[in-house]
């Protein structure tokens, strides 16, 4: 075969080729493939940035859940969204958004925020108490509002229970557990209680005649005695006795 030929040949292999378009051998099925940044599907984002900690299902987790429409109403979507952005300073819960360090952009924060409520935001939650504190508690009043409303459950100290009425629980005044929750994270939780875990929410479900739910002060209050347990030093080793 001469050169003339061989040049013919080529060129009639490489029209071939072109005509194979996405099928020619190594090339890609799919020539455009989604960015990170592009990736606005709610359950993709929440499995990927959210249910490690707040559970796959948004119960469950290690920390407060987001499946709790008591919680969502009184947060409310700023808030929420705020704190998927930037995170809670001195917790485990970190920051998402690009601006502040994180992975996600303003419209992935939006889609996460606006998932979270409409998945588990769609129950009326009826009079709410405010969502941050708007005074300092005392200490000595919230021990007092802690033995009304919470020591069934958790102790006369808030050491927790093991096994009384068949309740557990364990210790909400370790100076190790203190450290990883912030103020208004011990506020959330005692507002909108822990659905999953059969915490009710401030309203209370005491059984005894004339029971009421907690105001907003004795929430401050109580806050208040249980972060006077925090210690400069947490997670020592506990002072041995002999």
């Amino acid at each position: 075969m001469n050169r003339g030929a061989i040049t013919l040949v080529l060129l009639a292999c490489t029209a071939c080729l072109a005509g194979l378009g996405c099928k020619a051998p190594g090339k890609p099925l799919h020539a455009e493939v989604n960015r990170p940044d592009d990736v606005l599907d709610f359950p993709t984002l929440y499995n990927q940035n959210c249910a490690a900690c707040h559970g796959k299902d948004g119960r469950g987790g290690a920390t407060l859940p987001l499946a709790n429409p008591v919680y969502l109403a009184v947060a409310g979507t700023d808030n929420i969204q705020r704190i998927t952005a930037a995170g809670v300073t001195g917790t485990s819960m970190p920051p998402f958004a690009k601006t502040q360090g994180g992975s996600l952009g303003d419209r992935q924060i939006s889609a996460l925020t606006k998932g979270i409520i409409d998945t588990w935001g769609h129950v009326g939650a009826g009079q709410l108490i405010p969502y941050a504190a708007s005074a300092h508690g005392d200490p000595a009043n919230g021990k007092a509002a802690y033995t009304t409303f919470c020591a069934r459950c958790h102790g006369a100290n808030g050491t927790g229970l093991n096994g009384k009425d068949k309740v557990w629980t364990d210790s909400i005044v370790d100076p190790a557990y203190l450290a990883l929750v912030s103020d208004q994270f011990l506020r959330s939780t005692i507002i909108a209680g822990l659905p999953d875990q059969d915490m009710p929410d401030w309203r209370s479900d005491l059984p005894a005649p004339g029971a009421r739910a907690m105001t907003d002060q004795e929430i401050n209050d109580t806050v208040a005695w249980i972060t006077s347990h925090r210690v400069a030093a947490p997670g020592q080793p506990y002072p041995q006795h002999p």
